[in-house]
């Protein structure tokens, strides 16, 4: 019996991931077609030469592995000298300093951010999330049993938060609000101002801000990257962040979880105690991999994140550029930051197209260019791009996507 019911909740739950529609889409590229394959589907530019991590990160691990002495179970919530390498690192961007106690070491972003939503949840509890948005965060609130309730990014302001929205959607059961900044999958870096806004509405409200800085530090445009945890006196903030976009190594699977609350709002031994106790079922990153972290954020020269973030402005000024020639797409903002941005679809300008994934299912089958629906981050017409890709390769992905636009407008059937 309760196996029944835990399959059908989980059958009646979204059950949209990334990662899933990704590889239903791969299943569908026609192998009979000689195009090679090209994705700009998923984060992860480690598929694409012009993207690799810098040698003291590869040196670091070696070290730590051949030493011989990090072959043994770490703590659960993570190494002594990982979480203090952390922590400084972290308050070098903010106005007082972490302690080694307020950082948590996880499996990458993905944990950190079921630890958030299991740490906040309980019965009847629901919490604020953006649309479009990150869909692990759905995922992990429906396990938790977290009533979902989704505000609007709104493109015409740079997908900035609908703070209005967010209060008429809060009640006495709100438990969180998250953002994510930079952005995936809109590409947006909130300004300093905005990030005030957001932080003096959650302290209205009395909820915490989970703050998702996975894209940390990876800007271009006219907004630095501000760290939510700024505001911590004002609100806690839960930060979620991991090496895997600043270092580009999404496969070693190193995140962390961090309580900012200099004032002591959030933070008290019973939340603290219930936290611990939660990692201790939870299987973090391997030790020797935490090992490697001091060295690797000491030694990592500024001239490897410069030219990452000058890599990423390449390839998003080809995005932006092209995508303008493309008929039936539009995008309505250029992308700031992180590695993706958001298009608006007409579908009513398109033949034999009914909506976003039909069009990424037929575009994968025709042409062998992956990119993903709108509706698997939560907006039904739209498109992701992700353009953490080299020149080359992202130039003949979007030539072969206006092609495919070209080919299935209305216009371009019409009779002559």
């Amino acid at each position: 019996m309760e196996n029944g019911a835990l399959n059908h909740e989980t059958e009646t739950a979204s059950t949209i991931t990334i990662k899933g529609i990704l590889s239903l889409l791969m299943q569908n590229v026609d192998e009979r077609n000689c195009k090679r394959l090209i994705s700009l589907g998923m984060g992860d530019p480690t598929v694409y030469s012009c993207f690799h991590t810098t040698h003291v990160a590869g040196e670091a691990v070696v070290e730590a592995l051949q030493s011989d002495k990090f072959n043994g179970y770490s703590p659960t919530v993570g190494l002594p000298q990982t979480r203090r390498a952390i922590a400084e690192y972290l308050s070098s961007d903010l106005p007082y300093k972490l302690s080694p106690d307020d950082v948590f070491i996880t499996s990458g972003c993905t944990q950190a951010i079921d630890v958030a939503l299991s740490m906040l949840a309980r019965p009847g509890a629901n919490i604020l999330i953006p649309r479009p948005g990150f869909p692990i965060y759905e995922l992990c609130a429906t396990f938790r049993r977290l009533e979902i309730r989704y505000f609007d990014l709104l493109p015409e302001k740079g997908w900035e938060v609908d703070l209005d929205l967010v209060e008429a959607l809060a009640d006495q059961n709100t438990v969180g609000l998250v953002i994510i900044n930079p952005g995936n999958p809109c590409g947006s870096v909130y300004s300093y101002q905005h990030l005030k806004k957001i932080a003096e509405t959650a302290e209205k409200l009395k909820i915490p801000v989970i703050a998702d800085e996975v894209y940390g530090h990876l800007v271009f445009g006219d907004n630095p990257f501000v760290p939510m945890a700024v505001f911590g006196s004002v609100v806690p903030v839960l930060t979620l962040g991991s090496l895997s976009k600043r270092w580009i190594v999404p496969g070693w699977r190193l995140g962390w979880f961090v309580i900012n609350d200099p004032s002591g709002m959030f933070k008290n031994p019973k939340i603290i105690e219930r936290i611990k106790k939660y990692f201790d079922i939870l299987g973090g990153p391997a030790t020797f991999i935490q090992a490697a972290v001091p060295r690797i954020i000491e030694e990592t020269d500024q001239v490897f994140f410069e030219k990452t973030i000058n890599t990423l402005k390449q390839a998003s000024d080809i995005c932006w550029d092209l995508i303008k020639e493309i008929p039936c797409i539009t995008c309505p903002h250029k992308p700031q930051g992180s590695m993706a941005v958001m298009i608006k679809l007409d579908v009513s300008s398109l033949e034999d197209i009914s909506d976003d994934i039909d069009f990424c299912f037929r575009l994968a089958k025709e042409e062998s260019v992956i990119i993903l629906p709108g509706t698997a981050v939560g907006l039904k017409n739209w498109l992701r791009i992700t353009f953490a890709a080299d020149p080359h390769s992202l130039k003949e992905a979007l030539g072969r996507l206006k092609s495919f636009c070209r080919r299935h407008s209305k216009q371009m059937q019409q009779p002559y």
